[in-house]
Parts: structure tokens; sequence; C-alpha cells
């Protein structure tokens, strides 16, 4: 019902901003809460950020708070993750996934995932 496709990933200095997009296919967009994962010292996807369908809620991991942003535009049928003060350790996987509910934090009720982009952060 949804694809996802991210993009906007790369090599970066530390202290250095990226912004993700996430470009949305399928007739339920609007209603799809959206989430942010990555995978990158760990074997598990960590959960950094969600919003949810309406844009109305925001969850951040508390290693990113005050650092990215997760927004999106429904017209577009895109999510960002607007990624700024990046340290080495933000270097992983960045997945965009979504989710039948209105909204989550839960990693198992998403169930559409994107590709993933790299995001290389050096020192």
């Amino acid at each position: 019902q949804v694809q996802l496709v991210e993009s906007g990933g790369g090599l970066v200095q530390a202290g250095g901003s990226l912004r993700l997009s996430c470009a949305a296919s399928g007739r339920t967009f609007k209603w799809n809460g959206m989430g942010w994962f990555r995978l990158g010292r760990g074997l598990e996807r960590e959960l950094v950020a969600a919003i949810s369908w309406n844009g109305g809620n925001t969850y951040y991991a508390d290693s990113v708070k005050a650092r990215f942003t997760i927004s999106r535009d429904n017209a577009k049928n895109t999510a960002y993750l607007q990624m700024n003060s990046l340290k080495p350790e933000d270097t992983a996987v960045y997945y965009c996934a979504a989710t039948s509910e209105n909204y989550s934090y839960t990693i198992g009720r998403y169930n559409y995932w994107g590709q993933g982009t790299q995001v290389t952060v050096s020192s």
C-alpha cells in the first residue's frame, strides 16, 4: 500500500547538517504515522524520531533531541529529517518507515520501510 524512498544521505564533517527526505507513494500516506530509524553500531534499528499523520505529535530519541527535527508535508507526500550538529555517533543507515496507525514509537507497529540511506559523519 505504501512505498518509501529515502534520499539525502552522504558524508559530512562533525558539526555539519543534512536533511533526509522520504518520498512516499500510495493511497494511505495521509493517514500513516511516520518514523525515522537508524542502524548504526548496534545490531537493531533504533527509533530516532516519529511524527503523527497530521504532524501534531512528535517523538525524539534522547540522543538527538534539540539537534534533529522531523516534519512532513502531506501535500508533497514527503517526510523529512533535518539533522544539525551531527556527531560521529550519528553515523548509520537511516530508514524511514510508516505505520498503519496514526502515531507510534514502537518499531513493531511500522509495516512499511524504505531501503535506507547512508549517513557518515567524520571527525
